[in-house]
């Protein structure tokens, strides 16, 4: 018999073109299982076949534990110091074994163990299969639809599947079965159980790849597209760059009468593609990404990472864009959080952060107002500038002579130092409840503390505008920790 198992994994291993240690692991998994269905409980039983004779041996084990955790599953798991009184060298996560009776090959269930085999080497040929696929580099998989499954779409290429689900496709998109189809290698998801390879029509990385594979200059290293931003179906902008003077990034990936950004639009069900000149000057970079809207002047806030575009009363619908598409595809090709707004809006901004900046200034330096506007007339925004920047920077205002000068940078550290203690003493008063909210770092905890937040329940009460306003996180997130803080008034 045994010399017969050796011929059938032999027999296996070459109809299925699976490596022979796959097939021995499969017949070790058969005989394992069957064992411990015999002895039953959750025992851990090993299987050891010869790879020459064909005998095999079959063990049953314990995981070693730690003592402190205990045994959550006593048929298979000893705890670290009753291992040592049997065997002096073991450590935490080692196994003790013991031999068992080896069960017959005749005694075993023939479709079980036929069901098991024949699994793992599906399971071994699928991965043969898939490792196959991804070595060879692809960013795009093609292939043709072969069928729905729960909202989904199979793809196959080959012998390979891909899933591309309906949250990936392009919107008002009707892909049907027998079509030929292209999509973004975004994933692999190697716990399921048929297609791995998770594909994208939506993503980003799908149209870098389309234009790659019509701008050979991209591959060269001639051109890069250093970001894109798509609303999937109807618009995106892509952000270039030439790594050769004698390149123009823009007109390559337009292509000769538009033929290149036409077959990518062709490919993407219409939608249509700003083609952006990306620049390392943050400022520059939106005003290329907002076009084609005209920017008058722009104010950088790099602690925020915002930026305050104005623009006259014309050109405010296009750079908005229609819903906010144009200013929303900006900010996600450049990383920065836009503010559009006319030249009387800025004014008005601009005038109340300097109320703001004047009444801080007046209150903590005890100056009178005439001083504090020359602060912020000579550029200073905060009480940290006062304190610590070079002293000659401040010296060389005509303004102030030098005893002014050193008693403003007095001033201001000391009321720096009387905030900060303040600020200790308004975190201490935080609850434990607060402070263990998922989601809080240490800095919101402090900003928290200093609008008056103490508890769960206070962030609870929060609109979600007191909440940005206050700590100066984005929407979803303030709208992710007023939900989180609530949660206790539906569980209680």
């Amino acid at each position: 018999m045994n010399r017969e198992m050796l011929t059938l994994v032999d027999a296996i291993s070459r109809e299925k073109n699976v490596d022979l240690e796959i097939v021995f692991g499969a017949v070790e998994a058969a005989l394992a299982q069957a064992t411990k269905k015999l002895h039953g409980g959750e025992v851990d039983i090993r299987v050891a076949v010869d790879r020459d004779t064909g005998n095999y041996e079959t063990f049953r084990r314990w995981v070693v534990v730690p003592n402190e955790a205990g045994l959550q599953n006593p048929d298979s798991e000893e705890m670290l110091s009753d291992a040592l009184d049997r065997i002096s060298e073991i450590d935490v996560g080692d196994f003790i074994e013991e031999p068992i009776e080896s069960v017959p090959i005749g005694r075993i269930g023939a479709m079980a163990a036929k069901q098991v085999i024949l699994q793992k080497i599906r399971d071994a040929e699928r991965e043969t299969l898939l490792n196959d696929f991804l070595s060879r580099g692809d960013k795009v998989f093609v292939g043709t639809v072969k069928r729905l499954d729960k909202g989904d779409i199979i793809v196959e290429s080959g012998r390979v599947e891909g899933r591309l689900k309906r949250s990936e496709m392009i919107p008002k998109e009707n892909l049907r079965s027998g079509d030929r189809v292209r999509a973004f290698i975004a994933g692999i998801d190697p716990t399921a159980r048929g297609a791995q390879i998770l594909l994208s029509r939506s993503a980003p990385g799908f149209m870098i790849e389309l234009f790659a594979q019509e701008v050979p200059e991209m591959e060269q290293g001639l051109l890069e597209i250093k970001s894109c931003a798509r609303d999937p179906g109807s618009r995106a902008k892509i952000a270039v760059v030439s790594h050769d003077r004698r390149v123009d990034p823009i007109g390559t990936c337009v292509g000769v009468r538009g033929s290149r950004v036409n077959a990518v639009t062709n490919e993407v069900a219409g939608e249509r593609v700003d083609i952006v000149l990306w620049s390392e000057d943050p400022a520059q970079f939106v005003i290329g990404a907002l076009a084609p809207a005209n920017v008058q002047s722009i104010v950088v806030d790099e602690e925020k990472h915002a930026m305050d575009v104005v623009v006259d009363e014309e050109n405010l619908a296009i750079a908005i864009g229609r819903g906010g598409q144009n200013v929303r595809l900006a900010s996600d090709l450049t990383g920065w959080r836009i503010n559009i707004m006319t030249a009387e809006e800025s004014s008005v901004k601009h005038a109340q952060e300097s109320d703001s900046i004047r009444k801080v200034f007046v209150e903590k330096l005890d100056v009178d107002e005439e001083v504090a506007d020359i602060l912020i007339a000579e550029g200073f925004t905060s009480l940290e500038e006062i304190a610590y920047v070079p002293l000659q920077e401040m010296l060389d205002m005509e303004a102030f002579d030098e005893d002014t000068v050193t008693e403003l940078r007095t001033r201001a550290k000391d009321a720096l130092l009387t905030m900060e203690i303040a600020h200790e003493e308004n975190v201490e008063e935080v609850s434990q409840d607060l402070r263990d909210l998922e989601g809080l770092s240490v800095d919101l905890i402090g900003k928290l503390a200093d609008g008056g937040v103490h508890t769960r329940d206070d962030l609870a009460d929060l609109a979600v505008d007191e909440l940005i306003e206050m700590t100066q996180v984005d929407e979803p997130t303030a709208k992710a920790l007023i939900m989180k803080a609530r949660e206790h008034w539906f569980t209680a």
